[in-house]
C-alpha cells in the first residue's frame, strides 16, 4: 500500500519526485510536510507558484501543473539509507498517462537511483540528457533541512536550481540548459 497516493493530473508541466515520504510528512498525510522542509517555500520563491501554499495544499498542485510522486512508494522513513528501488521502473508507467512534460528530482540521491535504473550515469543537479518516456529529467536539490549545507555544483545556495527549473518550464520543452 503506497503511504501517500501520487498527485497527478493532465497537462502537468513538472512533476516532483523525491525518494521516498518523510515520516513526518506520512504522519501528517501530506507531501513535503516536515519541519525545515523548504519544497513550498522553494515552489513559492522559483515563482512555480504564484502563491505559498502549505502541505495541506497540496492536493492542489495540478492546479499549477504541478504532480508529486516519489520512487518508493511503500514506506516512509526519516533517511534514504536502504530504500529498494526496484520499483523505480514503475515510475515511467505511473507517469505515462498524465505526459507530463519534465520530471524533477528533488535531490541527488532520487536522481541518481532513477538514472541508475534507467540505464544512465550519475547526474548532477540541473538539465539531464535523458527523458522519462518524453518527459525532461531535471535534478534540484533536496529541500529538506537535514540537507542544508551545499555544494550545490557551483551555484550559491539551494534555491538557484529551483530557480533554474522554472526558468527551463519558461522557455519550454526543447530548450537546453547550460
Amino acid at each position: 500500500m503506497d503511504i501517500l497516493p501520487d498527485i497527478l493530473g493532465p497537462n502537468l508541466e513538472v512533476v516532483f519526485c523525491g525518494t521516498a515520504v518523510g515520516t513526518q510528512s506520512a504522519q501528517r498525510g501530506h507531501y513535503y510536510a516536515g519541519s525545515g522542509n523548504k519544497f513550498w517555500q522553494y515552489l513559492y520563491q522559483s515563482g512555480l507558484t504564484p502563491d505559498l501554499l502549505h502541505p495541506a495544499d497540496d492536493a492542489r498542485l495540478p492546479e499549477y501543473g504541478i504532480g508529486l510522486t516519489d520512487l518508493v512508494k511503500n514506506i516512509a522513513q526519516s533517511h534514504d539509507r536502504g530504500l529498494d528501488f526496484r520499483g523505480t521502473p514503475d515510475l515511467e508507467h505511473r507517469l505515462a498517462p498524465h505526459q507530463p512534460k519534465c520530471v524533477a528530482f528533488t535531490g541527488l540521491k532520487a536522481g541518481k537511483s532513477a538514472a541508475k535504473v534507467f540505464g544512465h550515469a550519475k547526474p548532477r543537479h540541473g538539465l539531464q540528457n535523458w527523458r522519462i518516456g518524453n518527459a525532461r529529467v531535471f535534478v534540484v536539490t533536496n529541500p529538506s533541512g537535514a540537507n542544508a549545507s551545499g555544494p550545490w555544483d557551483g551555484r550559491a545556495s539551494k534555491l538557484d536550481w529551483w530557480l533554474e527549473l522554472a526558468e527551463h518550464l519558461r522557455q519550454g520543452p526543447d530548450h537546453h540548459a547550460t
